[in-house]
């Protein structure tokens, strides 16, 4: 789990063990029975982290799983030797889950058979009640006054064993989510924001899986400065080479080869695995070992025909284009999404609540692009088609309205100006 660190000058008291040890990994399906009945018989909501291994590994499989619950303490499952966990939705019930961020561990539970029936997110929490800070450290520093050390946050969690001491790390992620959930939550109830902080964390809970991106090799680093058709066609040849590679290794890709050395590689168009080694990015020990691995996606891509290669440009999506040519293509749309934006900041700065939790960026960008005629109705129904919240939309769409009042307002004055040529007659 990543995080934002405490401040440097703090005088939070160091937490450094959980209150009742550090227990012992679960690796059986035996133990695994054990702590369901433990956690059955447990009272509360339960609290939920889970380790990957990104950077290292292939995907975003979990390694390791907490969990904690009153009455019946922390549990660590090694989820590479057990990795179904479903056993635990019957113990579970009910129960509401507490998780930091559980946009990134929910897909991750999933995978190992466990459905929460409700959750509470700290970190969403966070952001709702305006804090600067909201990694876990920072929120956990600011509500119970501890400091939680971050040292083993990125490490490569497929490690077997674990050491003992990203173990007692990885305790103290749980340690203290059920009491930081108690104080967050009378915090939104204070504020008046706990129903908005409900309807935020089931719409986390019930999101679907992202739709596959299009063309994702087009995302490798530095590819923008590959600006022909040949070498964005060895970009793609090298990138589903690196892909299959990586996944047959269970190794993240770019541990297999750098996006650095595949832009090189399209800019270059080396007619051999010599002058391929020649390239600077290519000379590390690692990259030009198996060089003669990647040269023959290269030599693919030298060998399609014109009308093979991948375009410039990639697919154009189903958004609007980008802001910065809105005033040349529809004025009236650059005169909103700036009317638009002005009343969302203010709004934001009024309930203390980041402008994109308020509304998403890109369904306010749509809605000022796609915007005809039709008042708050249509902007209502419109933001409720791209996912906003009912609170969202109470809140932005009155809002919303007026700016394009603004907006069209500020046009038609603009259009009755008289020209500098017309004052002076």
């Amino acid at each position: 789990m990543t995080d934002d660190a405490p401040d440097e000058e703090s005088t939070s008291t160091p937490l450094r063990i959980p209150a009742d040890g550090v227990p012992d990994v679960i690796e059986t399906p035996e133990a695994l029975a054990e702590m369901a009945e433990r956690f059955a018989a447990g009272t509360g909501p339960i609290a939920a982290d889970a380790e990957r291994a990104s950077g290292f590994r292939y995907g975003q499989a979990t390694y390791l799983a907490q969990f904690k619950r009153e009455g019946a303490g922390i549990a660590l499952i090694d989820t590479d030797a057990v990795p179904d966990l479903s056993i635990l939705n019957d113990a579970f019930g009910d129960a509401e889950w507490i998780f930091h961020a559980a946009s990134q561990d929910l897909p991750g539970m999933r995978d190992l058979g466990l459905t929460p029936a409700s959750i509470f997110d700290t970190e969403l929490a966070a952001r709702l009640l305006g804090w600067p800070k909201v990694g876990l450290a920072a929120v956990v520093e600011r509500e119970l006054g501890f400091s939680l050390a971050k040292e083993h946050s990125a490490q490569d969690w497929s490690t077997r064993p674990l050491p003992p001491a990203w173990l007692t790390y990885a305790a103290l992620d749980v340690e203290v989510l059920l009491e930081l959930r108690d104080g967050l939550h009378a915090h939104l109830v204070e504020a008046g924001k706990i129903a908005w902080a409900r309807e935020e964390f089931e719409a986390v809970r019930t999101a679907p899986p992202p739709p596959p991106k299009v063309d994702p090799w087009r995302r490798t680093s530095g590819s923008a400065q590959v600006r022909d058709q040949r070498g964005l066609a060895i970009v793609k040849s090298l990138w589903e080479a690196r892909e299959q590679d990586a996944q047959n290794r269970d190794i993240s890709p770019g541990r297999v080869l750098r996006d650095a050395a595949i832009t090189a590689a399209a800019q270059a168009k080396p007619r051999s695995i010599d002058e391929l080694v020649k390239i600077r990015e290519w000379q590390s020990k690692g990259t030009k070992r198996r060089a003669s691995f990647w040269y023959p996606a290269i030599e693919a891509a030298m060998a399609l025909p014109e009308s093979k290669l991948p375009a410039k440009r990639g697919p154009r999506g189903d958004g609007p284009p980008q802001p910065r040519i809105w005033k040349d293509k529809r004025p009236e749309a650059a005169a909103r999404l700036n009317f638009a934006r002005e009343a969302v900041a203010a709004d934001s700065e009024r309930l203390s609540i980041p402008a994109e939790n308020l509304l998403q960026p890109d369904a306010l960008r749509r809605c000022c692009w796609e915007y005809r005629s039709g008042g708050e109705e249509w902007i209502r129904e419109f933001l409720a088609s791209r996912g906003a919240r009912a609170w969202q939309i109470e809140l932005i769409a009155p809002l919303l309205a007026d700016a394009f009042e603004d907006a069209e307002d500020a046009q038609d004055a603009d259009a009755d100006a008289p020209t500098e040529d017309e004052g002076s007659e």
